[in-house]
C-alpha cells in the first residue's frame, strides 16, 4: 500500500474589503515585512464573494461600513458561501461598540478589530487565525483521506464477505436436509462451514471461527475449508475426526498464518449405523435434538486449533434417533448484546432454543427469531453469525 502523502502547508493570504483605499495601503505596509505572506485588495464589496473566490484567502480582513453592501450582511453572505464559509473573518470598524461587535459576532465573524490597529497585533492576528483555518483545512482533508480509505477497506471487506457466500454449500435435500444462516460481521469474522459427501455412506459435517476479522481472517478459513474439501491432508482418514482436526493443526501453525488460530467442530455422520462420530477443538458444543426434543450437547475436550502441533485431539459418538435435528454454530450466534446491555452467553442461547417447541424446532427461522428478540435494535451482528441446521431422517 502507498503511504498516504502529506497534506502540503497553505500559505498565508489575506484579502481585505474596504472602500477606502487609504486603509488598504496602510495595511499593505504593514504586511509587506511578511514575505509570507501575501495581499490582496477589495475596494467594491459588491464584488467581494467573486474576489474571495479567485484569491482563496486563508483570513479576511472586512470594514463594517461601506456603501455599496452593509458590512453585517456581507458576513453573513460569506458564511453562506460553501468556499467562504470556514475562512476566519477579522471585521475592521472605526468603533468599540459592544453592540455591533455582538452583531458581528452573531453573524459569523471571529475577530473584531478597531481600525487601524497596532502592526503588531494585526500581524499576530493574522497568523493566528491562518494558522487556525490551515488546521482545519488539514484536518478536514484526512478526514476525508479516512473516509476514502475506510470506504475502499469496507468494499474489499464486502468482496471478501461474497467471496466467502460463494464457497458455501447449497443446500440439500433427500435422507439428510440441510440448511444454514451466514450473515457476516461489518468487519468480516473468519466463520466457514460446509458438509461433504466423503463416500457413499459418510456425511462429513464440519463449521470453523477464525480468531480476528478481516479479509486475513477470511482468507484463512477458505483455505482451510478448500483442504477439506479436497481431502487434502497427508495420511489423514477424513472419517475420524480427531485425526482431521489433528492433521488441521499441524498443517497450520498460528506462527505461520499471522498469529491466527482457529475453533472448528468436525463431525461424520454414517447413514447406515446412524452413528455421528465427531470432534471439537475450542468450538462450541453442536446441539443433537432427538423427534420428541431431548438434547445433546456434542462436544469433546481439545483446545484451538493451531495453537500447540502437539495438541492431541479426541473424538466421540452417538447414535442418532430418524428425524433427528443437528444444529453447529459459532460463538458469533450468542455472544450478542441484549437490549439491557447484557451479552448472551452459549448458556443463555442454549435456554432460547429448549424454549421453542418441538415441532418448530426444525425451523430456522424459529431460532432466528428467538436472537432476534434478545435485542430487537441490532442492525449488525458484532461477530460473524452461522448457523448449520442438519436433520438426520
Amino acid at each position: 500500500m502507498n503511504p498516504t502523502p502529506a497534506i502540503k502547508e497553505m500559505p498565508i493570504k489575506v484579502l481585505l474589503i474596504d472602500d477606502q483605499e487609504i486603509i488598504a495601503e496602510a495595511i499593505k505596509k504593514m504586511l509587506s515585512s511578511h514575505q509570507e505572506i501575501e495581499f490582496s485588495y477589495c475596494k467594491d464589496a459588491s464584488k467581494a464573494l467573486e474576489a474571495a473566490a479567485q484569491f482563496k484567502p486563508t483570513v479576511i480582513l472586512q470594514d463594517l461600513v461601506m456603501p455599496e453592501v452593509d458590512g453585517i450582511t456581507l458576513v453573513r453572505y460569506f458564511r453562506a458561501n460553501p468556499a467562504t464559509r470556514d475562512v476566519p473573518m477579522i471585521v475592521l470598524s472605526s468603533k468599540e461598540e459592544p453592540v455591533v461587535k455582538a452583531d458581528a459576532f452573531a453573524a459569523g465573524a471571529d475577530d473584531y478589530v478597531v481600525k487601524i490597529p497596532d502592526k503588531i497585533e494585526l500581524i499576530a492576528r493574522i497568523i493566528h487565525h491562518s494558522e487556525s483555518y490551515t488546521r482545519l483545512i488539514q484536518r478536514n482533508e484526512a478526514y476525508k483521506k479516512l473516509a476514502e480509505s475506510e470506504q475502499a477497506l469496507q468494499q474489499e471487506l464486502n468482496e471478501a464477505a461474497e467471496y466467502v457466500k460463494a464457497t458455501l454449500p447449497k443446500p440439500i435435500k433427500g435422507a439428510i436436509d440441510t440448511d444454514w444462516r451466514f450473515t457476516p460481521s461489518l468487519q468480516l469474522g473468519g466463520d466457514a462451514f460446509g458438509y461433504d459427501w466423503l463416500d457413499k455412506d459418510n456425511l462429513a459435517i464440519y463449521l470453523l471461527d477464525v480468531c480476528g476479522h478481516g479479509v486475513g481472517a477470511a482468507l484463512l478459513s477458505i483455505s482451510v475449508i478448500n483442504v477439506i474439501r479436497s481431502q487434502s491432508l497427508p495420511n489423514v482418514d477424513f472419517k475420524s475426526p480427531k485425526l482431521v482436526l489433528k492433521g488441521l493443526n499441524e498443517s497450520f501453525p498460528m506462527e505461520k498464518n499471522n498469529q491466527m488460530f482457529f475453533t472448528m467442530w468436525y463431525g461424520v455422520y454414517n447413514q447406515p449405523s446412524r452413528k455421528l462420530a465427531y470432534s471439537s477443538g475450542g468450538h462450541p458444543p453442536a446441539l443433537l435434538f432427538t423427534p420428541e426434543g431431548k438434547m445433546s450437547e456434542l462436544t469433546t475436550n481439545g483446545s484451538i486449533v493451531g495453537g500447540d502441533p502437539s495438541t492431541q485431539f479426541t473424538q466421540a459418538e452417538v447414535a442418532v434417533e430418524p428425524n433427528s435435528n443437528l444444529y453447529v454454530f459459532s460463538d458469533g450466534v450468542f455472544e450478542i448484546p441484549s437490549s439491557d446491555g447484557h451479552m448472551l452467553t452459549y448458556s443463555d442461547f442454549v435456554k432460547l432454543i429448549n424454549q421453542i417447541p418441538n415441532g418448530e424446532k426444525d425451523k430456522l427461522s424459529a431460532i432466528e427469531q428467538k436472537i432476534r428478540a434478545v435485542n430487537k435494535t441490532l442492525q449488525t451482528y458484532p461477530d460473524d453469525f452461522s448457523l448449520l441446521h442438519v436433520v438426520l431422517h
